[in-house]
C-alpha cells in the first residue's frame, strides 16, 4: 500500500511540469506582445517556476520517505 501512495505521491512531478509549461508559454506570449516589460515578466516567472518545481520536490522526496519507512 506505501507503494502505491509513493507512485501517487510522484505524480506531482506531471502537474508540475505541466504548470511549468503552461506558464513559460504565456510569459512569451506576454513577452512577444510587450517587449518593454520582458524583465518583469521574467522576475515573475521565474519565482513562479521556482514555486511549482517546489511542490514537485515535496512530492517525490514525500515518495522517498514512504519506500524507505517502509
Amino acid at each position: 500500500m506505501e507503494l502505491i501512495g509513493a507512485g501517487i505521491a510522484v505524480l506531482t512531478g506531471l502537474g508540475a511540469g505541466i504548470g511549468i509549461g503552461m506558464a513559460t508559454s504565456k510569459a512569451a506570449e506576454a513577452i512577444a506582445r510587450q517587449p518593454e516589460a520582458a524583465g518583469a515578466i521574467n522576475k515573475t516567472l521565474l519565482l513562479g517556476c521556482a514555486l511549482a518545481e517546489a511542490t514537485a520536490i515535496y512530492g517525490f522526496v514525500v515518495a522517498l520517505l514512504l519506500i524507505i519507512m517502509k
